[in-house]
C-alpha cells in the first residue's frame, strides 16, 4: 500500500557531494518522521539522519555537519544532501518512513530498498 523510491546512489569521489531522495507512494494521510540509515559490508545498520513531520531533525554523530536532511511534504518526499563525502561514507543508504494511511491499515512503516553509495579515495 505503501512503498519507498529511492533514487540518487552512485560513485562519487571523496569530498565530493551527493543527493539522495526517497519519495514515498500510496494511500497517505501523513507523514512522521523520515529517516535515512546506512549499513556498509559486514557492519551494523546505523542512523544516519532523520525528519519529523514538522521539520525538526536529527543526524548521527558521524555525519552532523556534512549531510541535511529535508523533506517536501507536498510530494511525500525527503532528501539527504551528502557533502564532503569520505569512503567510510559508501554504504547502501535506506530510507525509512512511518506515518497513516487514508484507508486501512491505519499505520505504516516502510523501508526502501536501500541504494549504494560508493565514495573513492
Amino acid at each position: 500500500q505503501v512503498h519507498l523510491v529511492e533514487s540518487g546512489g552512485g560513485l562519487v569521489q571523496a569530498g565530493g557531494s551527493r543527493g539522495l531522495s526517497c519519495q514515498a507512494i500510496g494511500t497517505i494521510l501523513s507523514i512522521d518522521n523520515m529517516a535515512w540509515y546506512r549499513q556498509a559490508p559486514g557492519q551494523q545498520r546505523e542512523f544516519v539522519a532523520s525528519v519529523t513531520g514538522v521539520g525538526t531533525t536529527n543526524y548521527g554523530y558521524s555525519v552532523k555537519g556534512r549531510f541535511t536532511i529535508s523533506r517536501d511534504n507536498a510530494q511525500n518526499t525527503v532528501h539527504l544532501q551528502m557533502n564532503s563525502l569520505q569512503p567510510e561514507d559508501s554504504a547502501v543508504y535506506y530510507c525509512n518512513a512511518n506515518g497513516e494511511r487514508t484507508v486501512l491499515p491505519r499505520y505504516f512503516e516502510v523501508w526502501g530498498q536501500g541504494v549504494l553509495v560508493t565514495v573513492s579515495s
